[in-house]
């Protein structure tokens, strides 16, 4: 059974997420958490709310809040979906939102966060929002990030932008394996370099992706002369996709895919489902 969280701040962006999750494991039996977190910046509402609720009292008025949020989003989703194969738990929690994931991951052996994102609104802000980009960074587990303009597709053209620098025993892959495999789709394996071939340690990893999908549809790709930021925008053009992939190293091609300023003008926007999967090294830290 997998099990999957399902952050909710009530937004229609929230929701759209949530549906995006409970259709994508349709075929999958699943135990979802509906989680929302409040913390004491949520209390400074008002400018003279302090003055006429004690600290405790404030925590009260939220925590309830937050609990008929879940409850509306419960009743929202059982009216829209019947699925006998999924489960889903309430969890409302005075904490921060990555610390909370965390340690949810941790106490009950979660597999994947399922989130949404609205994307830059302005020059200085990344691709695809602070407290999206926030929980990627900081969490152990893989997280699918959902724009809010996306309607469900069956991602049947997976894009899977990789430098061939991972570690083999990396668990989480087989999430991408499992979406293949349900899906019936194709794993497009993109590599971008400046002139210098790979190393051994590379090649090594292509050769075990190429077997670790052979009961699925995969094609290697690769461009040089640009950077992975670039080698993606070119191929969302060329080519139709529906899901996006990429493993969370310390290596800079991520940081500057996610962190590319919007001044930059670029043509590329991330307007479908992506997964980050973390690496060994981070899920060790």
């Amino acid at each position: 059974m997998k099990r999957v969280i399902l952050p909710t701040d009530f937004s229609k962006n929230a929701y759209n997420a949530i549906r995006y999750a409970i259709t994508l494991m349709e075929q999958e039996s699943c135990t979802f958490y509906l989680l929302n977190t409040y913390t004491p910046a949520s209390f400074y509402i008002g400018v003279n709310l302090m003055s006429s609720y004690t600290t405790l009292e404030l925590e009260n008025i939220v925590k309830k809040a937050s609990k008929k949020g879940l409850d509306e989003v419960e009743e929202q989703i059982k009216s829209e979906f019947q699925n006998p194969k999924h489960i889903f738990v309430k969890i409302s929690a005075f904490n921060l939102l990555h610390t909370e994931i965390n340690a949810l991951a941790q106490s009950h052996n979660v597999d994947l966060v399922v989130m949404g994102t609205k994307g830059a609104t302005g020059a200085q802000e990344i691709l695809m929002g602070t407290q999206t980009m926030h929980t990627i960074k900081k969490v152990q587990c893989p997280v699918i990030a959902v724009p809010s303009s996306f309607d469900y597709e069956t991602p049947k053209e997976i894009l899977f932008a990789t430098d061939f620098k991972f570690d083999q025993k990396n668990a989480c892959l087989s999430l991408l394996k499992d979406f293949s495999e349900q899906h019936i789709a194709r794993v497009n394996i993109l590599n971008a370099y400046h002139g210098v071939s790979l190393t051994n340690e590379q090649e090594e990893n292509k050769t075990f992706l190429d077997d670790y999908f052979n009961h699925s549809a995969h094609v290697f790709h690769s461009t040089s002369g640009v950077d992975v930021v670039e080698a993606v925008e070119e191929f969302q053009v060329k080519h139709k996709i529906n899901f996006l992939i990429m493993i969370h190293n310390k290596h800079t091609f991520f940081e500057n895919l996610l962190f590319k300023p919007v001044i930059n003008q670029l043509a590329y926007h991330i307007q479908v489902p992506f997964m980050v999967i973390p690496s060994v090294e981070r899920m060790k830290s």
